[in-house]
């Protein structure tokens, strides 16, 4: 038996573990493994390659003009925008919800650094962003 003290959201618990077995490792040597065999390629047909099409065009981010005295909300971690919650000229205090970025099945709050007035959302729902996406840029 083994004792362990764990510490949970500033909880102390003291934790008892019973050892049930002792682990192996089995290996086998080397002429013993079977090498993978490549799987059978088809023979190629005659048949003519359809015409290239055309690369279908991706979404631009538009390029995000900050002036003097505002600041940006950039996206901490890469995900898809699932709310805006705030449109161009919204007055929002520091704290308030600007808009809800869904990453890892977890919807995550985007708040407003400062008090101030939603210069610009440059976002859409569904929106795909990485890391250091400016989503709204606040006066």
């Amino acid at each position: 038996m083994r004792k362990f003290i764990i510490k949970v959201n500033g909880n102390s618990y003291e934790v008892e573990v019973e050892e049930v077995g002792v682990a192996k490792e089995v290996s086998r040597p080397a002429s013993q493994v079977a090498a993978p065999t490549p799987a059978p390629t088809p023979a190629p047909t005659s048949t003519p390659d359809p015409a290239p099409k055309a690369a279908e065009p991706k979404e631009e981010k538009k390029e995000v003009v900050v002036s003097a005295g505002q600041e940006v909300v950039e996206a901490p971690m890469p995900g898809s925008i699932w709310k805006i919650e705030v449109k161009e000229g919204d007055t929002v205090k520091a704290g308030e919800v600007l808009l809800i970025l869904e990453a890892m099945k977890m919807e995550n709050e985007i708040v407003a650094p400062r008090d101030g007035v939603v210069a610009s959302v440059n976002t859409t729902e569904g929106a795909q962003v990485n890391t250091g996406d400016k989503l709204i840029v606040l006066d």
